[in-house]
């Protein structure tokens, strides 16, 4: 019976009973507010689910998930921002380049103008980014340390890029005040539960790809070179393709997050892609579970519910705390909040009080002679017991 409940009827029964809850219970009974909190929630899942299998299967402790997840928001946020110009202000050219730079649009926005180019860039944009980050470091076998300090200064160098670009990307200010998405009007109630929905549906798609992947021949695989990495370079796999697979499609999720993200909370910045935000979406990670399925999506949706209720009552030590928590996860429950079952389960096995089981005596060896004995066999002859004790 537990073999079958965790197979395919456990699975199926899982998605249905969270398909239930995000698309049926939560919009029936949470107020439009909070439904677009828990909507922006859900981004931060999505990316989390990536960060999972890219960390907790693969080893890789990524601390630069921001750069993928603004690829995806400000190529929508592109997107936007012309379809308003066109639609409502008729010239064509977004309000902050008028104020900020020459009045015209530049020559590498002019593709976002269509939504078919825009939901491939989306996608495309933020993999082809990674694939080629992934190929240079991963091909060198940097990894541990290194790769985490070398993802979290390009997550830093991404955000100070943002910022100098004024003219182009709206500078710290980013760019916000949208009011159409794909000509649907964001102020319409029924548009904000359709954005919901969208995030909904993208998040349990995003958990039904990692299942498969956890559960193929190439999760084996991955999991192998987190844990012996030469061993399967020594079988004749190339552990920096099997890597930067799973980096590309971490990357991907994150770009798909970004984009739904824009929508959903009407601005992007970039202090919502720089090292403090990466290091939030793996502390949700973590302290949900990084080697499990649904671990990194509850962390990331708990650690963003407290952000969102801790930051605006104690905005400076917010930061502090997200720190405290990553190291205390990591240091004395590293398996996160999904480890609980089964370490209560292990309490529950052993009764109180009860001393842990005496382990077997080693089996006798050989008795060695003594040498104060004689041995007749010695001397060319073997005796019988009576003989020796006349």
């Amino acid at each position: 019976m537990k073999t079958l409940l965790r197979g395919p009827v456990g699975t199926a029964a899982g998605f249905t009973l969270g398909a239930v809850l995000l698309l049926g219970v939560a919009p029936a009974i949470l107020p439009a507010f909070n439904l677009g909190l828990l909507g922006k929630f859900l981004c931060f899942a999505i990316v989390a689910v990536g960060i999972g299998l890219a960390w907790g299967r693969g080893g890789m402790l990524t601390l630069g998930q921001g750069v993928f997840f603004g690829l995806g928001a400000y190529i929508m946020a592109m997107h936007m921002k012309l379809a308003d110009a066109s639609l409502f202000g008729g010239s064509g050219v977004p309000d902050f380049m008028s104020l900020y730079g020459s009045g015209e649009v530049p020559g590498w926005w002019e593709p976002f103008r269509s939504p078919a180019v825009t939901l491939l860039a989306v996608v495309l944009v933020p993999g082809l980014v990674a694939l080629v980050l992934g190929l240079a470091i991963f091909k060198r076998r940097v990894k541990g340390a290194y790769f985490a300090i070398l993802s979290q200064a390009l997550a830093a160098a991404f955000a100070v890029f943002l910022i100098g670009q004024q003219a182009t990307t709206g500078g710290s200010n980013g760019l916000n005040g949208f009011r159409s998405f794909f000509g649907f009007d964001l102020k319409d109630p029924n548009n904000k539960l359709m954005l919901y929905m969208i995030a909904a549906v993208v998040l349990l798609l995003s958990l039904a790809v990692a299942r498969e992947l956890m559960h193929s021949r190439f999760g084996e695989l991955l999991v192998a070179v987190r844990d012996q990495e030469e061993r399967v370079r020594f079988l004749g796999y190339d552990p920096a393709t099997v890597k930067t697979v799973i980096y590309v499609v971490a990357a991907v999720l994150a770009g798909v997050a970004g984009a739904l993200f824009v929508p959903l909370v009407g601005i992007i910045s970039p202090a919502d892609v720089g090292v403090i935000p990466s290091i939030a979406f793996l502390i949700g990670v973590a302290i949900g579970g990084r080697a499990t399925l649904l671990g990194p999506v509850v962390g990331a949706v708990c650690v963003a519910a407290a952000q969102s209720g801790l930051s605006s009552t104690f905005p400076s030590f917010w930061v502090y705390f997200q720190g405290l928590l990553f190291v205390l996860v990591i240091g004395f429950m590293p398996g996160g909040l999904a480890s609980l079952p089964a370490l209560v389960r292990r309490r529950r096995e052993v009764p109180r009080g009860a001393q842990p089981p005496v382990p077997d005596p080693p089996a006798p060896g050989p008795v060695k002679p003594d040498p104060d004995v004689p041995n007749p066999a010695a001397h060319g002859r073997a005796t019988a017991p009576e003989e020796v004790s006349r």
